[in-house]
């Protein structure tokens, strides 16, 4: 089977990208009303998935963060190579690349904290699209002044040098290596480095100094969209290599594991293992089923969500869904009645979004940082 040729689209990447969001917009919201409608033990078995532990440990739903900044790792070899055939220097990208990294920390400030003025003591600074902006910003970097070997180097220096970090420092009062909320170092620094409010107060799951492993996250991403993008093996090799990769990396995880537990919150070494691996097994499924196999009008519905990431998640900021969705279903939700009028909810919910960003897609209007 011939390779996919360089300059062809990743279909799947718009589509896991999709499937990524249409969790973070509500889609596991499906489970928990199903949860609460049936009773069923394995029903509420898979919405607990779709929560986050308090701390040490891990649940699916952890996946859906990181698999979007892997993601956007994938994307660089294609969109650099893109600008670089219109004539752009390696200067001009590095501004480009710092400038969107800067919007997007600026869009999860916006997104935390609203338009309102506030003292900077309220004002959260970590979040979710700030913590995508810096990694995916210092990932391109890397990418843009090292070769792959450079590169390789970087992720295991950074995944290395954050353990040591964790492993030889801790809180005042705390013994070295303490992993505990109150007592790790990245929380502590956080709470000395960082300006405003914390999320929990004392820590920050989006904090400063976590967001060290998470260039790792968007490394790892670089690295599949090289071999994506430039290796010479046929597609279902590259597939394949990804389904293997992504193996290796769920064992090294669980040998990490022992020694420093995976914790999304710390954004631990093993915890980048993980999702990685979890990341590469499902881009080379969906890479295999679209672009290998040709089988693409069953991820239409995600491919919409994934052309609009950004603009989707934002749009809660400007658009109040609750009340859009009740205004215009609110007739069926009666009609449906308790308790199915939850699920119901839900799923007009959804629509209602989707229906928005098909509209958009039909018009052509992207949201691009």
């Amino acid at each position: 089977m011939a390779s996919i040729t360089p300059t062809q689209r990743l279909y799947s990447l718009d589509a896991l990208r999709g499937f990524d969001m249409f969790w973070i917009i509500g889609g596991e919201e499906i489970f928990h009303a199903l949860a609460k409608i049936t009773g069923s033990p394995a029903m509420e078995a898979i919405a607990h998935q779709f929560t986050h532990p308090d701390w040490h440990g891990f649940r699916i739903y952890d996946l859906i963060f990181p698999l979007f900044l892997f993601l956007a790792g994938v994307a660089t070899p294609y969109s650099m190579a893109k600008e670089l055939e219109k004539g752009k220097t390696r200067e001009q990208l590095l501004l480009k690349v710092i400038k969107r990294g800067l919007i997007l920390v600026v869009l999860g400030v916006i997104h935390n904290n609203g338009l309102e003025l506030k003292p900077i003591a309220e004002i959260r600074f970590g979040s979710v699209l700030g913590r995508i902006g810096l990694a995916y910003m210092f990932a391109n970097i890397i990418f843009l002044y090292t070769k792959q070997r450079g590169q390789i180097i970087w992720f295991w220096s950074l995944l290395i040098g954050y353990w040591l970090l964790l492993l030889f420092n801790a809180a005042p009062g705390f013994a070295a290596g303490d992993l505990t909320m109150e007592g790790n170092f990245a929380s502590y620094l956080d709470r000395l480095l960082m300006p405003g409010r914390l999320y929990k107060g004392i820590h920050d799951p989006e904090g400063l100094v976590s967001t060290i492993p998470a260039i790792s996250t968007a490394l790892l991403g670089i690295f599949t969209g090289n071999l994506l993008k430039y290796g010479t093996q046929t597609a279902t090799r590259k597939a394949l290599q990804m389904l293997i990769m992504g193996l290796v990396s769920l064992i090294l995880a669980q040998v990490w594991n022992l020694v420093f537990p995976i914790n999304k919150n710390l954004w631990s070494s093993s915890f980048v293992l993980h999702v990685g691996g979890l990341s590469l097994i499902l881009l080379s499924l969906f890479y295999y089923i679209i672009d290998v196999k040709g089988i693409k009008k069953w991820a239409f519905f995600f491919t919409i969500i994934g052309m609009n990431s950004i603009l989707i998640y934002m749009s809660g900021d400007f658009i109040n869904w609750d009340y859009t969705t009740k205004s215009i279903f609110g007739w069926l939700l009666q009609l449906a009645g308790e308790p199915w009028n939850a699920l119901v909810y839900v799923i007009c919910y959804l629509a209602m979004e989707w229906v928005f960003l098909y509209f958009l897609y039909r018009k052509n209007v992207f949201l691009r940082v």
